[in-house]
């Protein structure tokens, strides 16, 4: 049935029993009009118009549903969608096809995640690349240059050159760790619980949080691409616990549940106070779009924050997973 006659038979079956019940109701109206019939006849009208609008907000519910939806859709949030009326008509036909929409919109998200985030991904390995190539060998033979210069110095001079060997030396230290940061070699060498552990453990001496893990080892063999997100989830948790949430102690566990694996980070901050989320958030939504994964988060102003991430099993993920990058 279509919204126009919807409409139509709702008012029509209003004006239907208001018709009727003038018809039979012992109900006289005289000229001029005594109050008691007045009484009656706006009691009638009044019970007519909440009637009506009672229907006509039965009939339209639908569409208020749409508008609040459309109001609040998030494509990193996939999987919102309304239920189908069985009454058929343009209102059904209306949320069908907003349906679909958000299933082409959802996919085409996913799709155009995963080109950036794997030439992201590739362009972090690039430049990790060339930091270790070129600016680590360079710093590397500057260290022996010096060392070279320092034994052949006389003091105040030799002092002088062991300072800066030392300088170089933490430079050269802090390069390795960003090109650890950028791409983990970790994480292709020895596998996912390794590079957590690496990562956990290079978190906890660079920042004084007391960090404690627990790793099942367990676990199903994971997609490249889905340790990968993972553990970018991870090193954007802990950093963002790091940064902003002035923890004194960050919870990571990665455990088996079913035939998912699940990853949780949890700290004891002053939680997230804004209702909005930032980048970083977003940018692990996105990230858990690209493995076909479900992130959620929980955080509540002064108890800290929880971040839970569930991959899907290799087999279900076969199906989840976004097209190929072109």
């Amino acid at each position: 049935m279509s919204l126009f006659w919807r409409i139509f038979g709702l008012n029509a079956l209003v004006l239907g029993t208001a018709t009727a019940l003038l018809l039979w109701a012992p109900v006289t109206v005289s000229v001029p009009v005594l109050l008691t019939e007045a009484f009656i006849l706006v009691g009638g009208l009044a019970v007519m118009l909440v009637a009506n609008a009672a229907l006509l907000r039965l009939g339209l519910a639908p569409l208020d549903r749409l508008t609040r939806l459309m109001a609040t859709v998030d494509l990193l949030r996939p999987g919102q969608r309304l239920p189908v009326p069985g009454a058929g008509g343009e209102v059904s036909e209306l949320i069908r096809t907003f349906n679909a929409m958000l299933d082409r919109l959802e996919h085409e998200r996913a799709t155009s995640s995963a080109r950036v985030l794997l030439a992201q991904e590739a362009e972090r390995r690039r430049i990790a690349q060339e930091l270790h190539d070129e600016v680590g060998q360079s710093m590397t033979g500057i260290l022996l240059v010096l060392k070279r210069a320092a034994d052949d110095a006389d003091e105040p001079l030799r002092e002088e050159l062991r300072q800066a060997q030392e300088i170089t030396r933490d430079s050269l230290d802090e390069v390795r760790r960003l090109v650890r940061r950028l791409r983990p070699g970790v994480l292709d060498d020895l596998g996912l619980v390794s590079a957590l552990t690496s990562l956990t453990q290079d978190f906890a001496t660079h920042t004084g949080l007391h960090v404690v893990r627990r790793f099942d080892t367990d676990l199903p063999a994971l997609r490249p691409e889905t340790e990968l997100v993972l553990y970018r989830v991870a090193q954007e948790s802990l950093t963002n616990a790091a940064r902003h949430a002035d923890a004194r102690r960050v919870d990571v566990s990665l455990r088996l549940e079913g035939e998912a694996a699940v990853l949780e980070i949890t700290d004891d901050g002053r939680g997230i106070e804004a209702p909005c989320e930032g980048a970083g958030i977003r940018g692990m939504r996105e990230r858990a779009l690209l493995a076909g994964s479900a992130l959620h988060l929980t955080s509540t102003p002064g108890t800290g924050t929880r971040i839970r991430l569930t991959t899907p099993s290799p087999e279900s993920s076969d199906h989840a997973r976004p097209g190929p990058a072109a």
